[in-house]
């Protein structure tokens, strides 16, 4: 039987280069796409004005405004776009409130082979503001629906993959989140001289609650050693610590930002919300060769062979042991930083997952 040609619309929710999510789980793939002559558009929910005011305080007006026009935008993709597609992938959701209305509409009135993808663990309410109300609004209940509803559900990972196929989803594909080894995430070369050793984290604002795991440890390590912490994010956290540095993130300069660290953390919770999480930080400082020490929560136990190519510490006094011990052993942070980067290439590039992507909209895969 003939697959026809792919013609794909992107249900994305946010402005383009923005969000991590979509732009390592969406926008990177887009070239292999152009390789592939395959059409598609990108259909953004919200803009970059909304984008840049909306965790910030004040401008209510402004902000639902933003959002009003999100939804006038989505019911012209949903209604008109659409039709000139047979293939619609949709990140995360095609709105931020309210129920799956426009995935019904796509996958049930239209009929179209809609994909699903999805990258944390959604469907739990992790939202400041805790109460019924918001939580109504936001419909977490919505993911398990659009599984269900979709032609094939693309997860960041197995705990995620596990979600969709308890709601009833008919095809799952793991697709975890990846970096391109090839061109854009490089170790950079080691300087001879002396410099103070940087332990870094990258993250977002919603993310920053897990510093709280490992500053007292931190405030404690620097009592006995010289270092720099170095902070990557969109919120500055002034943490206090003696040599503090907090960069604003910004796309443009990412990689060189993450390139200032010499040790990575990542430290997390036990808990459901962060066994949805996708190990990011872990996959960004392994492809640049940083030696890593995680929280062994999750996917973190997948990407760290601990002990081999980087650290999983349970306790305080095993996250004092560990920085310890990577602040003063070399070889180690070779070792690590060479094996690290290798389990990146294999299996959390672009490269490694290129065929599984393309195949999604080939038919290959289903």
């Amino acid at each position: 039987m003939t697959v026809p040609t792919p013609k794909i619309l992107f249900i994305l929710p946010y402005p383009l280069e923005k969000a991590p999510s979509q732009r390592f789980r969406v926008e990177q793939f887009l070239p292999l796409l152009d390789e592939q002559n395959i059409e598609y558009k990108l259909a953004t929910f919200m803009d970059e004005k909304t984008w840049d005011i909306l965790y910030k305080g004040g401008s209510v007006l402004q902000k639902a405004w933003g959002i009003i026009k999100g939804y006038l935008k989505r019911w012209k993709h949903v209604l008109v776009d659409v039709h000139r597609y047979n293939t619609v992938f949709v990140h995360r959701e095609a709105a931020p409130l309210g129920p799956p209305v426009f995935e019904w509409v796509i996958s049930k009135l239209w009929q179209k082979k809609m994909i699903y993808d999805f990258d944390d663990a959604i469907w739990i309410p992790n939202t400041t503001a805790e109460n019924k109300l918001v939580s109504y609004f936001k419909s977490f209940w919505k993911v398990r629906k659009i599984c269900k509803w979709s032609s094939i559900v693309t997860a960041g990972n197995h705990f995620l993959a596990s979600y969709a196929k308890q709601s009833g989803a008919k095809n799952v594909v793991y697709l975890p989140t990846i970096v391109d080894t090839d061109n854009r995430y490089i170790p950079k070369a080691s300087a001879n001289e002396k410099v103070v050793p940087v332990i870094g984290w990258t993250g977002s604002h919603s993310t920053l609650k897990y510093l709280d795991e490992i500053i007292s440890v931190l405030q404690n390590i620097e009592k006995e050693v010289e270092f720099k912490f170095l902070v990557i994010a969109n919120k500055n956290p002034e943490l206090e610590l003696k040599n503090f540095e907090f960069i604003n993130w910004d796309a443009k300069t990412e990689i060189e930002d993450l390139q200032k660290i010499h040790i990575g953390v990542m430290p997390l919770t036990a808990d459901k919300w962060s066994d949805g999480k996708c190990g990011f930080k872990l996959i960004q400082y392994m492809a640049l060769g940083i030696p890593s020490i995680a929280s062994p929560v999750g996917v973190n136990k997948e990407i760290i062979n601990d002990g081999v190519n980087g650290f999983l510490v349970e306790n305080s006094l095993e996250w004092k042991e560990k920085i310890l011990v990577l602040l003063k052993n070399q070889h180690l942070n070779y070792e690590f930083s060479k094996l690290g980067r290798e389990v990146i290439k294999n299996r959390y590039s672009l490269g490694s997952q290129k065929e599984t992507f393309l195949g999604l909209f080939t038919n290959r895969l289903v």
